[in-house]
């Protein structure tokens, strides 16, 4: 041990070894210091082959070159918040691969409302109050914003969604029957509190439409397909679902 080749090696009252194998710590992801790594630890384990262990310690220095985010536009306020929820050796592989990601570009709308067939739309309105009202309940406190109903509210969502898997930690029944219905009124609430949108109402309640502009919009439908896995969370992001409708507000 006291032969390793360190910058520096001091043996301890308690009969350990300190080896420091560069004097700047810092500089630890260097090419000369990964050498210096690589002779020490072959020095430690002979049965080690020096140009292996070199590699893969490249390797690793590789994997730590700051990539620049250039993250898509309209999910880049949820995707500049996801990197740090990955280890320091995967995070810049992590933003290179966020950068290549396109979400597809929503299709949650249509150029011509189906008009309403509901007998009482303040009942329904009220019913889609209360849906909304739930979702705030339950993740107001770990998602303050929630109760704002703003376009961060909705990356806060979305952050939150991803961070917890929530699509894989719950059955199909709670979802479909608790999570997407809240969720899709509360989108809807989202897009007319914000954007001046007008709620359209059906009896069936996935093709319920918000008009904004010359669109309509059906968050309903979004939720769904938003809830379907971790992956969806990403493709079908409620961030984007809210800039794309603005784009059509005028």
């Amino acid at each position: 041990m006291l032969a390793t080749p360190a910058h520096l090696v001091e043996e301890l009252p308690n009969g350990s070894v300190l080896l420091v194998l560069w004097p700047t710590a810092s500089d630890f992801a260097s090419d000369e210091a990964r050498v210096a790594q690589a002779q020490a630890h072959v020095h430690l384990r002979p049965d080690f082959d020096f140009d292996t262990v070199l590699r893969t310690l490249r390797e690793r220095s590789a994997a730590l070159i700051p990539v620049e985010p250039r993250f898509h536009p309209d999910v880049a306020p949820f995707l500049s918040r996801l990197p740090d929820e990955f280890s320091i050796s995967e995070r810049q592989r992590k933003i290179a691969e966020l950068n290549a990601f396109r979400p597809p570009v929503p299709e949650e709308w249509l150029p011509v409302a189906h008009p309403s067939d509901v007998a009482n739309p303040e009942r329904v309105l009220e019913s889609y109050g209360d849906l909304s009202e739930g979702l705030v309940a339950v993740l107001h406190t770990d998602v303050p914003s929630i109760m704002k109903e703003t376009p961060e509210s909705l990356t806060d969502l979305d952050v939150h969604f991803w961070k917890t898997h929530f699509p894989e930690r719950y059955t199909r029944d709670v979802l479909d029957g608790h999570t997407i219905p809240a969720l899709g009124a509360y989108l809807g609430d989202v897009l007319v509190r914000r954007l001046g949108g007008t709620w359209v109402l059906r009896q069936k309640m996935e093709e319920s439409q918000v008009r904004v502009g010359k669109r309509v919009w059906l968050p309903f439908l979004r939720a769904r397909r938003y809830m379907q896995s971790r992956q969806s969370l990403l493709d079908y992001s409620l961030t984007q679902f809210f800039h794309e409708a603005e784009r059509y507000r005028a």
